[in-house]
């Protein structure tokens, strides 16, 4: 049986997702925090499997409730659920340590979907989070990667030869593999087919 620990400063919302968990004869909610207050003090009895938290509570948010978890080493799974899908929230709550951040409006499936795949051992993302990660990360990449290099990048890409390369930009084939080494030694890609990957997943084959 999965225990949880559910934190939400609204009792409605408490009481209908602890209705939808109960469905599954895996999941039980067995402890419930309308703030990060007094989560903080059931977390530390420990008497649970994973901490399902949203992020705007009264008195301590759920971000300081991470915060606090991590600064005093407990062991603790945490999953968030929030209405908010801006990059700072998510980006904040992975930084903290969270195990995983899905947002309120998902089907109650995904959610339970969600609970099993921390608890063993693994990161969950709902998909519209998943976006704005590989967003940033690509953005991150090509602060990273100059855009001689993103060009670089486009053409191994599309399946050029060192030679085609260099003719398409008029430098030295030499100068084509110096680009490419750097390439792969700023986004930690050891291959050719490694680095065409990457281009098409982060859409900079285009």
């Amino acid at each position: 049986m999965i225990k949880i620990l559910l934190v939400d400063d609204h009792p409605l919302f408490r009481e209908g997702l602890k209705s939808r968990l109960s469905m599954d004869d895996e999941i039980e909610v067995i402890e419930e925090a309308e703030n990060g207050k007094q989560a903080i003090k059931v977390i530390e009895n420990g008497n649970f499997d994973l901490v399902l938290m949203d992020i705007n509570m009264p008195e301590m948010d759920g971000m300081y409730v991470l915060e606090l978890i991590k600064e005093k080493d407990l062991d603790c799974k945490v999953l968030m659920l929030s209405m908010h899908d801006n990059k700072e929230y998510i980006l904040a709550a992975m930084r903290y340590g969270a195990n995983g951040y899905i947002l309120k409006d998902v089907p109650g499936n995904e959610l339970i979907r969600a609970i099993k795949r921390v608890i063993s051992g693994k990161t969950y993302f709902s998909s519209e989070v998943t976006e704005i990660l590989s967003q940033e990360l690509t953005s991150e990449h090509k602060d990273v990667v100059t855009r001689r290099e993103q060009l670089v990048l486009r053409l191994i890409s599309q399946g050029l030869s060192n030679k085609r390369i260099a003719q398409e930009l008029d430098v030295s084939v030499r100068t084509v593999e110096t680009h490419k080494r750097n390439i792969k030694k700023k986004l930690g890609i050891e291959t050719t087919i490694g680095l065409v990957r990457y281009a098409i997943d982060h859409g900079l084959d285009r």
